[in-house]
């Protein structure tokens, strides 16, 4: 099985995602918005699919593209513990810009 991260190793696929955090997307645009060839852009699209990390709604002869959230939730994870050094990083430059450090 693959794991979102060896998914989203691949640059094209995190380009993807990034067209796709503001919501649903035909494949046409994401072809214009990646620069990829059709052919290229689906199969990085069945790829980030089988990983659960987008789903598609068809819509006439068109497929709608979007992120399941719930597909990040490895990542979130796993980013969680620096989430919180970088948190913490903020509030001590916050106290020190405020003079109460």
């Amino acid at each position: 099985m693959t794991t979102a991260f060896e998914v989203i190793a691949e640059p094209a696929r995190r380009e993807i995602l990034d067209l796709l955090i503001d919501g649903p997307r035909p494949v046409g645009e994401l072809v214009a918005g990646t620069g990829l060839s059709q052919p290229n852009t689906s199969r990085h699209l069945r790829i980030l699919r089988d990983a659960g990390l987008v789903e598609f709604t068809p819509q006439g002869q068109r497929r709608l593209y979007e992120l399941r959230p719930e597909g990040v939730v490895e990542l979130v994870r796993w980013l969680e513990p620096y989430r919180r050094l970088w948190r913490d990083g903020l509030d001590a430059l916050e106290r020190h810009l405020d003079g109460k450090e």
